[in-house]
């Protein structure tokens, strides 16, 4: 198990890395978001392109932030019946959660891959004053996938684990 448990210590490296670009992305909004309002409603200078970077960086968001919460366990559930199972019904949920997660997750991954590569295939950009590349952004979107996936193995790992008595439930 010294093999998983690096294994384990690498996908929340990778995790709490997201989520940092994570905070650096809501910054950027906030306050790019904050100077566009004071430009347009107080000087009556609107820009062209910070309305378009901030969906952008909430896209990236999005992408970044799936892995970080899935690890930390800020995703919704229903804690009126959840908090009152035990550890093993519990880890069961979450085991058939899982299959549900990864067919999603898989879906996500291939045709991400897909729509990225035709994205950079035609150089993709936004249809604004100022084009901005758009296949970048394409590109981050598998990749978010694919770490929310690892996560989600984990995860999936750990429940195994309680069910049979190894976990920490």
């Amino acid at each position: 198990m010294k093999v998983w448990g690096k294994v384990e210590l690498t996908i929340d490296s990778i995790s709490e890395w997201l989520g940092r670009i994570g905070w650096i992305l809501i910054l950027y909004a906030l306050f790019f978001g904050l100077y566009d309002v004071i430009m347009r409603y107080f000087f009556d200078e609107p820009s062209l392109w910070i309305s378009t970077t901030i969906q952008y960086a909430m896209v990236l968001l999005a992408c970044v932030s799936g892995a970080y919460s899935l690890n930390e366990g800020s995703f919704v559930k229903l804690d009126l019946f959840y908090e009152k199972m035990s550890p093993k019904t519990k880890a069961i949920c979450d085991i058939i959660t899982f299959v549900f997660a990864f067919l999603y997750l898989y879906v996500l991954i291939t045709k991400g891959i897909e729509a990225a590569l035709a994205s950079i295939a035609r150089q993709e950009t936004t249809p604004t004053s100022i084009p901005i590349p758009l296949y970048h952004l394409k590109a981050v979107i598998p990749i978010g996938a694919f770490c929310v996936l690892l996560v989600a193995i984990k995860k999936l790992v750990q429940d195994i684990q309680t069910l049979l008595g190894y976990g920490k439930g």
